[in-house]
Parts: structure tokens; sequence; C-alpha cells
């Protein structure tokens, strides 16, 4: 990051930010596959709350990533460790569909919210499975990471 320097302008601990981030994940992929199971039981109004609030919490993820990596300095995971090829298999598949799943969400919701349910339904379609991978790969990216906070 091409930054002067990190500042914790919110005085937050830099190991709280991560934890945070993993409970914000787990909630949207919960929250992903229930409002999944209510538009295929039929239940739009339900569906539409669940998934307004998936995207909220991804809204304050994003943010407080954000402000994560302005305040404190990466935490390497080691050339050493276990597990590290699929580590980064996941880190760099997480990166790369995370940098194209804000567009598709707010394609997504737009098409809902302005009742245009052909277009909505079509694009939720890779909308669905990309944010669920977000959200799950993005806990196990915490788990990995967890001993080295």
């Amino acid at each position: 990051m091409f930054m002067p320097a990190r500042y914790n302008f919110l005085g937050v601990e830099a190991g709280l930010f991560p934890l945070f981030h993993a409970i914000l994940n787990a909630s949207t992929a919960l929250l992903l596959i229930t409002g999944f199971t209510l538009i295929k039981a039929g239940n739009r109004k339900a569906h539409r709350a669940v998934m307004t609030t998936a995207f909220v919490l991804s809204a304050i993820f994003l943010v407080s990533y954000v402000i994560s990596k302005i305040s404190n300095e990466p935490v390497p995971y080691p050339q050493d460790a276990p597990f590290r090829a699929l580590y980064l298999f996941i880190l760099i598949t997480h990166i790369v569909l995370s940098g194209i799943i804000l567009p598709l969400v707010l394609y997504t919701m737009y098409f809902a919210w302005n009742k245009k349910y052909v277009r909505h339904k079509k694009i939720a379609r890779w909308t669905f499975p990309i944010w669920l991978y977000i959200a799950f790969t993005g806990v196990a990216v915490y788990v990995f990471m967890y001993p080295y906070y």
C-alpha cells in the first residue's frame, strides 16, 4: 500500500479486527444460506430482509477491513507453516473473487429492489455462490492466520 505510515486512528488493537471480520463473514454466510432457503420456499419478503442484512454486514466488513489495513501492519503467513499451499490457494481465490463481487451484489440488489425479478434471478445464480465462497473463505483465512495474530 502506498501510504506513508500506518495510523491507528480508532485506537483498536490489531488482533480484534481479524476476529471481527471472521464474525462478519460467518454471519454473512449464514444469512446467504438462509436467504437462499427462504427464496426457494417462496418467502420473498423474508428473503429480501435477510439478503439486505447480508449486504449491510458485508458493507460493514468492507469499511472495517479498509480501516484495519490503514491502521495495522500486515501479518505474513510463515514460509514454513503447514498447509501454506492450501492457504495461498484459498487466499488468492478469495481476493480475486472479492474484486468482482461488489458490482455483482449491487446489480443483483438493484434488479430485486426494482422488481426486475427475471434479471435478478439470472445474475443471482452467479452472485450467490461467489458471495458465499468469499464469506466462507474469509473465515478460513482467519482460521489459518489465527496462530500468527
